[in-house]
């Protein structure tokens, strides 16, 4: 996993780390046609989320991508030309606030829960299930708390592990959406487009 001070810093093969956000129309094939682009283009994708926004007719694909020889600024140009593709821009690490999810369940005896406990506690994470000899954390946060949290889990012995993605938003006001977008997002109609005679 990539770590918080890892993002968009030179890997030892050359790579680099980066994180676009996409906001993009609710469409059939959308997911498809932005994978088989990084796909045909031998882009190595790291995270992928999707989820809604504030404007229902559209959602936000959160796209972690590594990248060799190939300048961030191409990927986004090669995007930005997809049709479904409203919006899409590289986060600066500077202005990002990212998090994730991670769920592991940890197959353990009970004389180790108190333990647990105390680590959760440590990353602020939540117990959410306990039965005799497993038991279920929560976390959420930036990659590199999870990655910590991941690390020091292992010796008690993993069973499953699920991580959600990144999520990310830029601080302050500024926003993905256009601003004709940010009028539907305020129940706002856009003025009816009216047909020459």
């Amino acid at each position: 996993m990539v770590s918080d001070m890892e993002r968009n810093e030179p890997r030892p093969n050359g790579s680099s780390t980066h994180t676009l956000s996409l906001l993009v129309e609710n469409k059939p094939g959308v997911l498809h046609r932005i994978t088989g682009l990084f796909s045909r283009r031998h882009y190595n994708i790291a995270s992928l989320t999707v989820g809604p926004t504030e404007v229902p007719d559209y959602s936000r694909i959160t796209i972690v991508v590594r990248l060799g020889s190939k300048s961030v600024e191409q990927v986004v140009r090669q995007v930005q030309k997809l049709v479904p593709v409203v919006e899409v821009r590289e986060l600066s690490p500077q202005d990002l606030i990212e998090r994730e999810l991670l769920l592991v369940k940890i197959h353990t005896p009970e004389s180790n829960y108190s333990e647990l406990r105390a680590l959760a506690e440590t990353y602020e994470a939540t117990i959410v299930d306990v039965s005799p000899d497993a038991l279920v954390v929560e976390a959420s946060g930036p990659a590199g708390k999870l990655d910590a949290l991941e690390e020091r889990l292992r010796k008690f012995g993993i069973q499953e592990l699920c991580r959600s993605g990144r999520i990310a938003l830029e601080r302050g006001f500024k926003t993905l959406a256009p601003p004709s977008l940010k009028g539907e997002a305020h129940g706002e109609l856009p003025p009816p487009q009216i047909s020459p005679p």
